[in-house]
């Protein structure tokens, strides 16, 4: 117990030193003085230290690494790669970073198969799950606390890529809403969510939470437990996709998979007050399941463990076409699940069959022409000078 107040503490202390930082940079305009940099924080830094001591008690090396952190993010943002450092929020963002020699401001140790203890500054030895072996190597390892109430210690190590079987195998992955991931192979992987039961007793703490008085310790208890449900959806979800991943870098040497721009599918239809979005609540739906299909990180996790063998195909119109025969048409697709072709009759998975079109590569730029589904599509690449040959006689306009 003693050691979960210290913790909590060194997190009270990151976050304060984190947002004055992030304060002082969003208090430049044009015209006044650049915001103080590193060097100019730790100085403030070492002075706010000696005239309060409720800082003073505090970890000098957790409120340091706060602001190289934060200068990280910054440098970051600059460099055009993630979005703004933004305020953090007690019991949301809680957590902070220990960098340094290892046997120095801290150390780690095993105490049995499944048990280690971990030396925090000003903390001292805190015992913790032993999930994995943790090199020599490690330099920094950060505590932090989710919203289920829950402490997490993770150590900062890069693992080595995972090698393919050498057989040249090759695997195509479509994504979708229905089925989480389909494979060429024509295996259908779903990431596992809430049961029923769960997600009814979920709904039912949503209104309770919305009779409790704000501030109450009804309130609190409610939202602890929410927050448990969700922790347990969001832990299923991540253990599916690093198996998933973990699986399809040892059984394949090439990895392909959709060229998807998730950040702008998921993004609102809102519109604007002038040009107000149309079926806001079938694209906020839509938006939650893709979400919950967790889309972007099965392809991250492969980015990370098979290293230089994953490739990234444009999906246009894959599930339109034809693996058989490569015809493309809009009706070749009946459904969500039945793909039939109109041409040759091939009969599939609409998800498997765009799965297979991916891991051939295939990049289709056919245009269906919607009223005769029974012609072959226009090709629209590669047209030679004067236009393409196969484009039907258009009518001259002549101005008079």
């Amino acid at each position: 117990m003693l050691a979960c107040r210290a913790l909590l503490e060194h997190c009270a202390h990151a976050r304060y030193v984190w947002n004055l930082a992030c304060e002082q940079h969003l208090h430049w305009r044009p015209g006044r003085a650049g915001a103080p940099g590193y060097a100019a924080q730790s100085r403030q830094l070492t002075e706010a230290r000696r005239e309060f001591g409720w800082l003073a008690a505090g970890s000098q090396t957790v409120q340091q690494q706060a602001l190289r952190d934060f200068a990280q993010a910054m440098a970051n943002f600059f460099a055009g790669t993630p979005r703004r450092p933004r305020w953090r929020k007690a019991g949301v963002q809680e957590g902070f970073r220990i960098v340094g020699r290892r046997g120095g401001h801290w150390d780690v140790r095993r105490l049995s198969s499944k048990v280690g203890e971990v030396r925090v500054p000003k903390v001292g030895w805190v015992r913790f799950r032993w999930s994995r072996p943790i090199p020599e190597s490690v330099k920094s390892f950060r505590v932090n606390r989710d919203r289920a109430g829950r402490w997490h210690v993770c150590f900062a190590v890069i693992p080595p890529p995972i090698d393919g079987p050498g057989t040249g195998a090759v695997v195509g992955v479509d994504r979708g809403v229905a089925v989480s991931a389909a494979l060429s192979t024509g295996e259908l992987l779903t990431v596992p969510g809430l049961r029923a039961s769960e997600a009814g007793r979920l709904r039912r703490l949503q209104r309770r939470l919305a009779r409790a008085a704000p501030g109450s310790n009804r309130r609190r208890r409610i939202k602890t437990a929410i927050a448990r449900l969700k922790a347990r959806r969001t832990d299923r979800r991540k253990d599916r996709v690093q198996k998933t991943s973990t699986d399809l870098a040892r059984r394949f040497d090439l990895i392909r998979i959709e060229d998807l721009k998730i950040k702008n599918m998921v993004r609102s239809a809102r519109g604007t007050m002038a040009a107000p979005g149309k079926n806001l609540r079938a694209k906020a739906g839509l938006n939650r399941s893709i979400h919950a299909a967790a889309w972007s990180r099965p392809a991250t996790r492969l980015e990370h463990k098979a290293a230089g063998r994953v490739e990234k195909i444009n999906p246009a119109h894959t599930s339109q076409t034809c693996h058989a025969c490569g015809h493309c048409a809009a009706d070749n697709r009946e459904s969500q699940a039945v793909f039939r072709c109109r041409a040759c009759g091939h009969v599939d998975h609409a998800d498997v069959n765009a799965a297979k079109n991916i891991a051939v590569g295939r990049t289709v730029t056919c245009l269906p022409r919607p009223t005769d589904p029974d012609r072959p599509p226009v090709r629209g690449a590669l047209q030679p000078l004067g236009g393409a040959v196969n484009r039907e006689p258009q009518p001259v306009l002549s101005c008079v």
